[in-house]
């Protein structure tokens, strides 16, 4: 039989340059905005802002204005996708190349590693943070143990917070918002931020942990009927489910890395 050259996937060639790659490193983690980006990668403004293109072009990178500061853009990563382009890449070499990988990421993290702790960040503690919190306890099956606490904690959890957890079967009626401050001392693996105006007054903790940015929208804010503002409740809680998901993976990672 004749050999046909065959061209690469496109996002093979896309995610090999080396800047491009680095920024992907760092967006897997947390969501960043350029000015983050050129101080931890220590290259120029404009270096980094043509490959962030190149990524959002690629549909790997989307960008969302920042709801503390409108002249700033923090940058995300869609997981799920890059997941998705890069399992098809190895499938055109050999279908054995994802048979193991392709089944769904683990949603839970052995019983042994039950001490690892997140701690959720954001200003009022009232819907983001609070369905974080539910979501990553649900998803670990209780593994995990998750925290949220606000730095202008509201007097209690917004109700269309509450009944959007109701309908996926969680219940977050034991659950109230908190200053951050009761929790200053206590030590996390990590500390993850879901709000823009939090980032800033973010305390710092015992162990320095590592430090995860993601830029929600605020739920709350969305202005319309009740159906429309329920959406925006559905969708926040849906996007982080996915951003847990992946947590999760890199949790395990962690406690596994340090067993060794």
């Amino acid at each position: 039989m004749e050999n046909v050259l065959v061209r690469p996937p496109g996002i093979l060639k896309l995610v090999a340059h080396e800047v491009r790659w680095n920024l992907l490193h760092l967006l897997a983690r947390s969501d960043y905005r350029v000015h983050d980006v050129v101080e931890k990668l220590k290259l120029p403004q404009n270096l980094v802002s043509y490959h962030l293109k190149h990524l959002r072009l690629g549909q790997l990178v989307t960008e969302r204005r920042s709801s503390a500061d409108e002249r700033s853009v923090f940058y995300s990563l869609d997981l799920e996708r890059l997941q998705m382009h890069y399992l098809a890449a190895g499938e055109t070499l050999h279908p054995a190349m994802t048979a193991t990988v392709t089944t769904p990421l683990s949603q839970s993290v052995n019983g042994n590693q039950a001490s690892l702790r997140v701690l959720f960040l954001c200003t009022e503690n009232s819907a983001r943070s609070q369905i974080a919190e539910a979501l990553l306890r649900h998803l670990s099956h209780g593994t995990v143990e998750a925290f949220s606490a606000g730095s202008i904690p509201a007097e209690q959890i917004h109700p269309l917070a509450r009944r959007c957890m109701e309908e996926h079967g969680i219940d977050i009626s034991q659950q109230y918002p908190k200053h951050f401050e009761m929790f200053r001392e206590q030590h996390f693996d990590a500390i993850v931020t879901v709000c823009d105006r939090v980032i800033e007054s973010c305390p710092t903790f015992p162990g320095d942990p590592e430090r995860i940015h993601w830029s929600f929208l605020d739920p709350a804010s969305v202005q319309g009927t009740e159906a429309e503002r329920m959406h925006a409740f559905e969708q926040t809680s849906l996007q982080l489910c996915t951003r847990i998901r992946f947590l999760l993976t890199l949790l395990a990672r962690k406690r596994s890395t340090r067993e060794q």
